[in-house]
């Protein structure tokens, strides 16, 4: 399929199955992170894979849009290796982290894996259930697993591109 087929056919899932992803298809996923640009290419990203019962017991004191999934990414950024603009220290880590996790949840629907892009989680009990240290944020929680749901009606719902596009 092309790219704009599987970025239209990507859509938030909300019901998964229990199934297990095998690591090999986890680390398909990271390396598609992996390739993601990041500005100065500082590669400040940290992901943290939560896919043990344990661990998805964790997630679920942080947020209650876990959706029961079997597999979490926590996308971070590390503070300390964002590249910053020189004349206002903008730094990219946020953006850096976004390309990243949109790679992998790209990737995922690519291997017929459904995701969730969770941005309702409490940063505080991530960084305390997770141990993250004080230069680690946390930025998105991706939640996947195998799923035979259908995308919501307003999936489909786009504005047109006049409504947003400006050329000049």
């Amino acid at each position: 399929m092309d790219f704009q087929e599987l970025a239209a056919k990507r859509y938030s899932a909300r019901d998964f199955s229990q199934m297990s992803i095998p690591k090999e298809v986890i680390d398909q996923i990271l390396m598609a992170g992996n390739a993601a640009p990041t500005a100065h290419n500082n590669q400040p990203q940290k992901i943290i894979v939560v896919h043990s019962p344990k661990g998805i017991a964790t997630l679920k004191k942080c947020t209650e849009c876990h959706y029961n999934a079997p597999l979490a990414f926590i996308i971070c950024y590390n503070k300390d290796k964002c590249w910053k603009r020189s004349y206002d220290n903008k730094h990219s880590g946020e953006i850096d982290a976004s390309i990243v996790a949109t790679h992998m949840m790209l990737e995922a629907a690519d291997l017929g894996i459904g995701s969730t892009w969770i941005m309702y989680f409490i940063p505080e009990a991530v960084r305390v259930e997770f141990d993250l240290p004080d230069n680690v944020e946390p930025v998105a929680i991706l939640i996947m697993g195998y799923t035979d749901a259908e995308p919501s009606k307003e999936h489909f719902h786009r504005r047109d591109l006049e409504e947003y596009v400006i050329y000049r």
